[in-house]
Parts: C-alpha cells; structure tokens; sequence
C-alpha cells in the first residue's frame, strides 16, 4: 500500500496511513478508546514510544480524517500465521471518535484495511467483547464470521512461577 490517500466518493473523509508524525494524535486515540473501554489503566505505552512503534512495518495504524482532524483510527499487527505458513493481519482496535460515529467512517476504516490486505489475500481477524452486541452487529454487517472464543492472557507477575531460578 502507498502512502497516498485513500478516498471514497462518500463523504469528505481520507483514510491515510499514520506516520510517526503521527505519534500525538495516535496516542490521545488510543487512550480515549482505552477510556471508552473502562481500560485507561491499561495503556502503558508514552506518547513518546508511539513514534517508534509507528515506524515498524508490521504496525499498521490507519488514520481517518475529516477537514485534517483525525475522527477515527484501525490499528493491526501483521505476522506469520503458523498453520498456513503465511502472513494475517491481526486487528488491535477500531475506534471513532464521538460525534463521527455511525457516519461510515468505521465502514471506511474497515475497507481501507481490506484494500491493504487484498494484495497479499491475508486473513484479517479480531476479538470483541460477548457484550458488545453492537460491534458485533456492525462486524456482521461486514460479512465477517463471529465464532465464540476464550481470550487467555498470562502475566509476567503469574508465569514467573513456573520460570526456574526464580
């Protein structure tokens, strides 16, 4: 994908890729979804690392803006699928700031990333919350394919445990 933007004849809105010149607006984004989420505890990375992140290639963050404001952002990791030998790209959050909600721009957010991924034909897959009954109805709407799923997760403080010598 080229760093050009990309556009529907929809509405004003263009959907670019986030440089590191990025960083600032990534970064309120990311804990204004982490805040929306009741997960604001959860965000550790400083605005200052942003930047960094935001030059790796396999960091995909993509940027919708309307008259030069950013209104909403998806994020995803590309890495190698074991099963298949080949790449997926692993959606980290959707997020549309409000008063931009149910405007398209999440739909334009979610094209974008598919026009990344078409060229390669990677997978593109997610987790949402059980209870988030209307991103799941706005994932079906996309077509996608809702399967239940445990999300595990293990802490250093946890696993630490089983490491010897510690």
């Amino acid at each position: 994908m080229t760093d050009a933007p990309m556009t529907a004849p929809t509405a004003a809105v263009v959907i670019r890729r986030a440089t590191p010149a990025d960083t600032t607006e990534v970064a309120a984004m990311v804990r204004e979804i982490a805040a929306h989420e009741d997960q604001a505890a959860s965000v550790h990375v400083p605005d200052d690392q942003w930047h960094g992140l935001l030059e790796r290639p396999e960091v995909v963050v993509l940027l919708a803006e309307r008259d030069g404001a950013a209104v909403g952002y998806v994020s995803a990791i590309r890495r190698l699928h074991l099963w298949t030998g080949g790449d997926v790209l692993d959606l980290d959050d959707l997020y549309v700031r409000p008063g931009h909600r149910d405007t398209g721009v999440g739909r334009r957010l979610m094209a974008a990333l598919a026009t990344l991924a078409a060229p390669e034909q990677l997978l593109i897959r997610w987790g949402t919350e059980v209870d988030n009954i209307d991103a799941q109805r706005f994932y079906r709407r996309l077509g996608a394919t809702l399967r239940p799923k445990i999300l595990a997760a293990w802490t250093p403080a946890v696993y630490g445990a089983l490491v010897p010598g510690r």
